[in-house]
């Protein structure tokens, strides 16, 4: 079922939470961690470069995980992860801006704030390394646009990472002056994981963009697919959070990060 919008009704519904919520206090200066570099010393170690997601729930999970997130983000890193992504949306992901501040201060790679900013204020909730603007949410009326929210963001120090869905969203981004875009394989509208996705997308982004797949790659197969279709890094949450479950995080990391190793063995 699809609302007015198009979107999925959870989907919509977490677009109406985003709306309500409000901003931060003063306005933050972050001194970030490099994800380009990260993702460039992950290469140099051999290692699959991957943003794992520290990600308590989501519509889509079956289960959650209810371990102290600090230590799955230390698991994590155990496991070669390059960098990490922490929810801070609180109603449907379970996530929040404690959460991050204390994984950020437990760890040294760069940690992105997954979150659904449609305002400028909202940047200023938490500090993280790397912040999350997505292009189909900011389509929405009411919100602010995307080449505003980028330069706000990159006023405050955040790098930032351009979520879309198509090759016309990631020129979009593009357009609006995005040097890290995401390819999300997972469409607004069923919630529905399609791998072909960043494939046809990726096509659109110049070769001085770095490129990151999401969504529904949780074999090394997978990594193997979204690697040959120009993928610079992968942010996997689901098949290493393993929601419901109490699979070892740091295995489950590493079966991705040495994706390629296992391929040269």
């Amino acid at each position: 079922m699809e609302t007015e919008s198009g979107m999925a009704p959870a989907v919509e519904s977490i677009l109406a939470a985003a709306r309500e919520r409000g901003g931060g206090g003063e306005r933050v200066s972050v001194d970030a961690r490099s994800l380009p570099e990260a993702f460039e010393r992950a290469e140099a170690d051999g290692r699959v470069p991957v943003v794992a997601e520290v990600k308590p729930t989501s519509p889509t999970a079956d289960g959650e995980r209810t371990d102290d997130p600090v230590e799955l983000a230390e698991q994590m890193v155990a496991g070669g992860a390059a960098a990490l992504s922490v929810l801070t949306e609180p109603e449907h992901f379970g996530g929040s801006a404690e959460t991050l501040e204390r994984v950020r201060a437990a760890v040294d790679v760069p940690v992105l704030r997954k979150d659904f900013v449609l305002h400028e204020a909202q940047l200023d909730v938490v500090e993280a390394d790397v912040i999350l603007l997505i292009v189909r949410f900011l389509d929405e009326e009411g919100t602010d646009e995307l080449s505003d929210l980028l330069a706000a963001a990159r006023e405050r120090g955040f790098q930032v990472l351009v979520e879309a869905h198509t090759a016309d969203e990631v020129e979009r981004a593009v357009d609006a002056g995005a040097d890290i875009v995401g390819v999300n394989n997972r469409d607004l509208v069923k919630l529905e994981v399609d791998l072909d996705t960043f494939p046809a997308a990726a096509t659109a982004a110049p070769e001085s963009v770095t490129l990151i797949a999401e969504s529904g790659i949780g074999t090394p197969d997978d990594v193997a697919a979204m690697r040959a279709a120009g993928a610079d890094a992968l942010l996997v949450g689901s098949a290493i959070m393993d929601h419901g479950g109490d699979s070892d995080v740091t295995e489950n990391t590493r079966r991705l990060t040495d994706a390629e190793r296992e391929t040269q063995t």
